[in-house]
């Protein structure tokens, strides 16, 4: 195990304890993004009067799941998630702290007047393809224990238990799937992480380059600024996130990834190209105010599913 700083321990520690409280909200995210919806939706009208179809709310979704499955159940695949997120931290903070040394040197950081905006540029460049690395390597390293742990949430659907702790379930993605099974979903996670850093560092290089203030304050005023690129690449990146969850519970022996739950998808592209004709691309990023987007039909000013 790579050590990290002692500073650096208490802050995972928290990060574990917030992701195991709020482990049967991602639970409930999971199932959504996979497009399980075992609660009908409701007749209800939108804030334009529009008659719509409600769909749960993440909570009622979570509590949906603790019924079926007691309190207990909605933690399931919280082990792999937990070790996923260890290691992650592990991989990304030792990555980039040898890069730092490698490719982020002092001289980066000693800018003139006569070049200021080249070793700006340079440093952010580098500063980039140093995040990048460290994620790519991060995700890369800790992918399998992802796509175990949603294969282990996704048995919900189906009431199975084919993955059932860690060394079983990496003997039973690698008897479903071989050794790509264990990389499912890799690509558009890899593009979704690689979109959203781009986003993040451009905004941060223009916010820094042409916000001129007090230099006391500039900081706070950067901080406060670059919250809001982060939230926008995020939303927009998120049908890379959605389409690699699909795709890591495609077609892995488990009922939420078959017909007529889930089409057999013959590569990501194909996932996206499905979702993305059905209207289903953001599947799950809205967890609160959540309509049916499905065949309807609207009888009497009231909006009614058309069964499948």
């Amino acid at each position: 195990m790579i050590p990290l700083e002692d500073n650096h321990l208490p802050i995972i520690g928290w990060r574990l304890l917030i992701s195991t409280v709020t482990h049967p909200f991602e639970y409930a995210k999971v199932l959504i993004q996979i497009g399980h919806e075992p609660i009908p939706p409701r007749p209800t009208s939108t804030l334009f009067g529009q008659p719509a179809l409600a769909l749960p709310n993440i909570f009622q979704y979570a509590r949906h799941i603790a019924k079926v499955d007691k309190f207990h159940g909605c933690y399931r695949g919280l082990i792999p998630q937990l070790c996923a997120s260890t290691i992650s931290n592990f991989a990304y903070d030792k990555t980039f702290s040898k890069l730092t040394c490698v490719i982020c040197d002092d001289e980066i950081y000693e800018v003139d007047d006569d070049a200021a905006d080249s070793k700006s540029c340079r440093k952010y460049v580098l500063e980039f393809i140093r995040d990048l690395i460290s994620r790519t390597i991060a995700i890369i390293v800790t992918h399998p224990l992802d796509v175990i742990a949603l294969r282990m949430m996704a048995q919900f659907v189906g009431r199975e238990t084919k993955y059932n702790g860690l060394f079983r379930s990496f003997v039973e993605v690698y008897k479903q799937n071989g050794i790509m099974g264990y990389y499912a979903g890799l690509v558009p996670r890899l593009i979704g992480n690689a979109a959203i850093l781009i986003l993040i560092s451009s905004s941060t290089y223009i916010v820094d380059k042409y916000i001129t203030t007090d230099n006391d304050i500039k900081p706070v005023v950067v901080s406060s600024i670059k919250v809001f690129p982060k939230f926008i690449a995020t939303t927009i990146t998120y049908p890379f996130l959605l389409v690699s969850h699909c795709m890591a519970v495609n077609n892995c022996g488990l009922v939420a990834g078959l017909p007529p739950h889930m089409p057999i998808y013959k590569n990501w592209q194909d996932c996206w190209s499905h979702l993305s004709a059905t209207n289903q691309l953001k599947r799950g990023n809205s967890l609160i105010c959540r309509y049916y987007t499905g065949p309807s039909v609207v009888k009497n000013g009231t909006m009614m599913p058309i069964a499948k």
